[in-house]
């Protein structure tokens, strides 16, 4: 990234790694029912345009800044971290004397 955090917004990410906010059932084909487009297409459209929008203005420093964001960050950081540690047994033998 060679931007800092409060350049980039949440939708360059979702569009960078080829994901999709579409609420439509049919990708926005308008194939909905039928292999036509159904009652509530334009509805479904809107929404994801709505999403889409409500995402192109929310940055990743924006985001980090939430608390509870921060929060949920660090404790599956915690958690990754613990499924990288390997944990072996070890036998402990007494010396009697």
């Amino acid at each position: 990234m060679s931007r800092s955090s409060s350049q980039i917004a949440v939708a360059e990410v979702i569009i960078a790694v080829d994901e999709s906010v579409d609420a439509t059932r049919c990708g926005g084909m308008s194939n909905c029912h039928n292999d036509q487009r159904c009652l509530t297409h334009d509805l479904w459209t809107d929404l994801s345009e709505q999403i889409r929008s409500f995402l192109s203005e929310i940055t990743l420093g924006q985001l980090m800044a939430r608390g509870g964001v921060r929060e949920v960050a660090d404790r599956q950081d915690r958690a990754a971290h613990k499924q990288d540690v390997v944990e072996v047994p070890v036998a402990f033998t007494s010396a009697r004397a």
